[in-house]
């Protein structure tokens, strides 16, 4: 008789404990891992965000960033400047995403004809 195996139930916050499942729910839709690219490469406000050349919506980016922000990925911090309108920073959650988007962008460069690395990405912030 073959043996069953049983799985951890899923938690309303996730649908696996998966961890490779769980890190999409964080950051595997379409534009996340573009925004933590920006703030990666230095990238801290709506504006800038909104002005990279992949066009997301800012109702799309708004509700991204309030995402990353709840789960502890990006902090909002006070710019000084008298804009009413926060930054936002990388958390050392945030940063430790680095090494992952370093090899998609090594994938992407490797296997994916006519890619390259913008000026602004070939250095990214640590």
């Amino acid at each position: 008789m073959a043996k069953r195996v049983t799985h951890p139930k899923a938690t309303p916050e996730r649908r696996s404990p998966c961890p490779v499942a769980c890190a999409l729910d964080v950051f595997g839709d379409r534009w996340t891992l573009l925004v933590l690219r920006d703030l990666v490469l230095g990238k801290t406000r709506f504006k800038d965000f909104a002005a990279s050349p992949e066009g997301i919506p800012t109702n799309v980016l708004s509700e991204r960033l309030a995402r990353l922000l709840a789960q502890g990925m990006v902090t909002q911090v006070s710019v000084g400047d008298g804009a009413k309108h926060p930054a936002y920073r990388l958390t050392d959650k945030g940063r430790a995403v680095l090494p992952v988007l370093q090899s998609i962008r090594d994938w992407g460069l490797a296997w994916e004809k006519g890619t390259q690395v913008l000026l602004d990405e070939a250095a990214p912030v640590s």
